[in-house]
């Protein structure tokens, strides 16, 4: 590493694929953390022409901002190809991911054909590659970029979560078949030249930590990749709770995210009138939730909002005082940080991304099991809330503060922004979350340390 002063402000190529601000998941966080580092450096986004009417939308001019480029002729192919492979919409994006993998690289050489001058001159500090956050997708750049003496970042990584044992059947009615053969991807030699060319590995799980060999572990900085936009999730307190306690269940209506579970661990307390549950999402198992909320005498209690606009549902979910999410597959649980945003009180599964966002100052955490240990766990946890609901404000307070101080986006751009110091200077290696992980484990977290038995790769 360089032991020359950092720049005021980096100058940076930001490389995100996907990056666009009207649509969710992994393009929405491409897109939010580009625009957040605009605050912390001098920023060049790099992205798919796809995503370039949106981005102009948002202000941005092309060629000063950000830079469109075309291998739109690939991806639609393979947008194809994973269709009919899928067998279904919504399922199997393991093997969409895969098809995907293939064709980045011609993104990346359009990416270094027309960057490569500036980059080789000196015309930026840092090259960040954000997305694709998948960490089987290699780099082509990182080892131009240390030809070329300018570091290199990934990240933040994430992705590949084991599913857990217990739920086996969900995995297969996903199809997600090639899960149960994707570590085969950590034998691929241009995964090593990518890590050992990078100057920085920005991960956002521990699960992916995991994966990453000792050898590199001294590049990898934890960083969750989810955060808040204010402008998106207002950050306040939600209506006090009356008679009935209200809960909430936001997210694809697929068995792995279990809804299903939900609603059965809440059917008592429902039927006492002591309950109520918002669905907000949409999916395949939509209409056989109405029939289980039918079958159990709980359809007054349980409202379907189906599909609800990223924007609005923030209205339905503040009429609630706990977000049950029951998924037992989440690698990062965005959606999680969204329900703390707006002051309610997570209860989720103790397991992957959930499960390192949420401590016992700011939610509960229901041990993984079977499907009907879960929901009896569920179902004891949500009997003693509704016994003594005061104990709620508290933790509704601290899950405010948890994501005001680590994730918004102005927040995590100041992470990213540390990493960039280290790589740039003799700086300390940053740990941006030690304060956020010590509440998790009860104290210093500088171990890997995980909900299943994660090892690191070797």
């Amino acid at each position: 590493m360089s032991a020359n002063p950092t720049p005021k402000r980096p100058r940076v190529l930001v490389i995100a694929e996907a990056a666009n601000p009207e649509w969710v998941s992994v393009p929405l966080v491409g897109w939010s953390l580009a625009h957040a580092l605009r605050d912390v450096a001098n920023v060049h986004l790099v992205t798919q022409i796809r995503n370039q009417e949106a981005i102009e939308r948002a202000g941005f001019v092309e060629g000063e901002d950000f830079t469109a480029i075309d291998t739109e002729y690939l991806a639609a192919r393979a947008h194809k190809i994973a269709e009919k492979v899928r067998m279904g919409s919504n399922r199997g994006w393991t093997t969409v991911r895969l098809i995907e993998n293939l064709i980045y690289p011609a993104f990346e050489r359009k990416v270094w054909a027309q960057f490569k001058d500036q980059i080789t001159s000196g015309g930026f500090d840092i090259v960040h590659r954000v997305t694709p956050l998948t960490p089987t997708v290699n780099s082509l750049l990182a080892r131009k970029c240390k030809r070329a003496g300018v570091p290199f970042v990934m990240g933040p990584l994430n992705g590949g979560v084991p599913w857990p044992r217990e739920f086996r059947e969900a995995q297969v009615r996903e199809r997600e078949w090639l899960s149960f053969v994707r570590s085969v991807y950590q034998l691929n030699p241009a995964r090593t030249r990518s890590l050992g060319n990078a100057s920085a590995i920005i991960v956002g799980s521990r699960h992916t930590q995991s994966e990453i060999p000792k050898r590199f572990q001294d590049k990898v900085v934890y960083i969750p990749e989810n955060a808040i936009s204010r402008d998106r999730f207002a950050i306040s307190t939600p209506p006090k709770a009356g008679d009935v306690m209200r809960g909430c269940f936001i997210g694809r209506l697929v068995p792995y995210k279990g809804a299903d579970m939900a609603i059965k661990a809440a059917a008592p307390l429902m039927k006492e009138k002591r309950f109520a549950l918002d669905v907000i999402g949409d999916g395949p198992e939509l209409e056989p939730l109405k029939a289980l909320a039918a079958e159990l005498g709980v359809t007054e209690q349980v409202t379907f909002h189906g599909w609800v606009a990223h924007e609005d549902v923030q209205s339905v979910a503040r009429q609630s005082q706990l977000f049950i999410f029951p998924s037992v597959r989440e690698f990062g649980g965005g959606v999680v940080l969204e329900a703390m945003a707006l002051g309610l009180v997570p209860v989720i599964c103790d397991y992957a991304g959930p499960g390192e966002l949420v401590g016992g100052d700011t939610g509960y955490k229901i041990e993984m099991g079977t499907r009907e240990q879960v929901i009896e766990r569920l179902q004891t946890q949500l009997s003693e809330i509704c016994d003594a609901p005061e104990q709620l404000a508290e933790k509704s307070a601290a899950a405010l503060d948890k994501v005001e101080q680590f994730f918004t986006w102005p927040a995590k751009a100041n992470q990213v922004r540390d990493v960039y110091d280290w790589v740039l200077t003799n700086a300390a290696k940053p740990n941006p979350l030690k304060h956020h992980v010590s509440t998790l484990t009860g104290g210093d977290h500088t171990q890997i340390e995980t909900h299943v038995p994660y090892t690191v790769s070797s």
